[in-house]
C-alpha cells in the first residue's frame, strides 16, 4: 500500500498533489491522535446520511441501471473508506491491493484531521462526481446536505474542538482523496456508461443460434450494456475470476433438463401464489423506480449499522466491503451472461409451449438469462453481511416501508439472499439453472472482498 502525503497547507487538488514529495510504502498511522480523536470515536451518522442521498440520487436520476449504480455506490463506498482509514490504528489502505490503485493520499503524522470533515468532504466532492446527470434539484440537495450536515451532527462536528486550520486541512485532504479516487475511475471502462459504452450498442449484433439469447418482448428492447463484463474489477483478479458452473445444455426435446425448466417457469408463472407474486414485486428493484437491486442491499446494511449505533470507521469497512462485492458481482454476471448468451425463459416457453404467453408480473429485462443478477448479487451481499454481522442474524428489512411493499422480516441474510434469488423464478423471467448457478457466483465474490486487507474490525 502506497500512499502520498498531504503537503501543509497546500490545497493542490488539480493536480492531484504531483509537487509533494515521492510516495512512501507506509500504513497509515493515526500518530495524530493525541491531538484529535481516532475514526471510531465519531458516530456512522456521517455515512448514513450520505449513504442515503445517495440512494435517492441512484432512483432518480437517469442511466442509473443496476450495472451503473453498484459502480457509483462502490466508488462512494471507497471515497469515505479510504478518507478515514488514516485514523484508525491498524486500518489499512486498498491501495495496492485493487487492481492498477497503486498509489492514495495519506495524512501527515503531525497534522491532525478531524475524520467526520474528511468523510463528510469526500462524500460530498464524488457524490457531485458519481452523479453528473442528477436533476438540478437533487444537485441542490447534495449542496443542501453540505452545508448542514455539520449543524445536524453537532456532537460530531463540535466547534469547540475543531479549529479553523484543522478543518480547512481536513476539508482539503478530503477532496484529494476523492479526486484521487476519481482520477482512477476514468480509467476502468465504465465510466460515463450512458456515454461510449451506450454508443456501443447500436454496433453490438447478438450471436445467433438455437438457444442463444434475442430481445424480448413487448419492448424488443436491445441488449443492456453488453460490455459491461470488460469494465475493470476491483478485488476480483479478472471478470471472470469466479465462474458460474455452466447451464444445462439448450433442448427443445420433451423431457431433457432444459426443457423441463422451462415448463417449471410456465407453471409456476401461471400458477403464483399471492405470496410469490409479492416477493416477486418485493425485489423486483427496478431503476428509476427504487434505488436498483445494489440500492436495496446498502439499504438493509445502513439500517444495520443505525440498529448497532456504529462508529464512522466501523460504516467505512462495512459500506466498501459490501459495494465493493456488489459492483464486482454485476461486472462477473455481465461476464458470464454475454458468453453464455442463454435466451430467456420467454423465448424458451414461446418456442416449445406457449407461443402467446409472455410474464404477467413484470417485463423482461433486456440482456441474457444466465445467470440471475439478482442472484449473484444479493448472494454477494450476503456473504458480506454475513462477515461483519453474523450469519445467524435476524433482521427486518425497511427498503421499501414508503411504498407500502413492507416490512418483511428474515432469520438470516443468506435467506434474504435466498428470496431475493427465487423471486426472478415466479416472476417468470429466470430458470431455475440461472438462480443457482448466480448463488455460486456470488458467494465467490463475496470470498475474494472479504479477503481484502483492512485490518482493524
Amino acid at each position: 500500500m502506497i500512499r502520498r502525503p498531504l503537503s501543509r497547507g497546500l490545497l493542490c487538488l488539480a493536480a492531484l498533489c504531483a509537487s509533494v514529495p515521492a510516495a512512501r510504502a507506509q500504513s497509515p498511522t493515526a500518530a495524530s491522535a493525541a491531538a484529535m480523536p481516532s475514526a471510531d470515536a465519531y458516530s456512522a451518522e456521517v455515512a448514513t446520511e450520505w449513504f442515503g442521498l445517495a440512494l435517492l440520487l441512484t432512483q432518480q436520476t437517469p442511466g442509473m441501471s443496476p450495472p451503473v449504480a453498484s459502480r457509483a455506490l462502490a466508488y462512494l463506498s471507497l471515497a469515505l473508506y479510504e478518507s478515514v482509514a488514516p485514523g484508525l490504528p491498524g486500518q489499512r489502505s486498498l491501495a495496492g491491493q485493487l487492481n492498477e490503485l497503486q498509489s492514495l493520499p495519506w495524512a501527515q503524522p503531525d497534522e491532525p484531521l478531524h475524520w467526520p470533515t474528511v468523510a463528510h468532504t469526500a462524500m460530498a466532492s464524488m457524490t457531485r462526481m458519481m452523479f453528473p446527470h442528477a436533476s438540478a434539484e437533487n444537485k441542490n440537495r447534495i449542496d443542501l446536505l453540505e452545508r448542514s450536515l455539520p449543524q445536524k451532527l453537532a456532537r460530531d462536528f463540535d466547534p469547540q474542538r475543531v479549529n479553523a486550520e484543522v478543518r480547512t486541512r481536513s476539508e482539503t485532504f478530503g477532496k484529494l482523496m476523492a479526486m484521487a479516487l476519481m482520477t482512477w475511475a476514468r480509467t476502468d471502462g465504465g465510466h460515463e456508461a450512458w456515454g461510449p459504452l451506450r454508443r456501443h450498442q447500436a454496433n453490438y449484433v447478438p450471436p445467433s443460434g438455437a438457444g442463444q439469447w434475442s430481445p424480448t418482448p413487448p419492448a424488443y428492447a436491445p441488449a443492456l450494456l453488453p460490455w459491461w463484463g470488460t469494465v475493470r474489477p476491483f478485488a476480483l483478479p479478472a471478470a471472470d475470476a469466479c465462474p458460474a458452473p455452466p447451464p444445462p445444455a439448450y433442448s427443445e426435446e420433451a423431457g431433457s433438463v432444459f426443457q423441463r425448466e422451462t415448463a417449471e417457469v410456465h407453471r409456476i408463472s401461471q400458477a403464483a401464489t399471492q405470496e410469490q407474486r409479492q416477493v416477486s414485486l418485493y425485489w423486483a428493484d427496478d431503476p428509476l423506480k427504487t434505488p436498483t437491486p445494489a440500492g436495496h442491499w446498502s439499504f438493509i446494511a445502513t439500517d444495520q449499522l443505525k440498529t448497532g449505533k456504529a462508529s464512522l470507521a466501523r460504516a467505512a469497512q462495512v459500506y466498501a466491503r459490501l459495494h465493493l462485492a456488489m459492483a464486482d458481482a454485476f461486472i462477473a454476471t455481465w461476464k458470464t451472461k454475454y458468453t453464455v448468451n442463454l435466451l430467456r425463459p420467454v423465448t424458451a416457453v414461446q418456442l416449445t409451449i406457449d407461443s402467446q404467453w409472455v410474464p404477467t408480473l413484470m417485463h423482461t429485462p433486456p440482456f441474457p438469462e444466465y445467470p440471475s443478477g439478482h442472484s449473484v448479487l444479493s448472494s454477494a451481499a450476503a456473504g458480506v453481511l454475513e462477515r461483519e454481522f453474523g450469519a445467524s442474524t435476524r433482521f427486518t428489512d425497511n427498503t421499501h416501508n414508503d411504498r407500502g411493499w413492507g416490512p418483511r422480516s428474515f432469520a438470516s441474510f443468506r435467506a434474504a439472499a435466498d428470496e431475493a434469488a427465487i423471486s426472478r423464478m415466479y416472476a417468470g423471467i429466470h430458470f431455475r439453472s440461472g438462480i443457482e448457478g448466480g448463488k455460486v457466483q456470488g458467494r465467490c465474490v463475496a470470498e475474494r472482498v472479504i479477503g481484502l486487507s483492512m485490518g482493524a474490525r
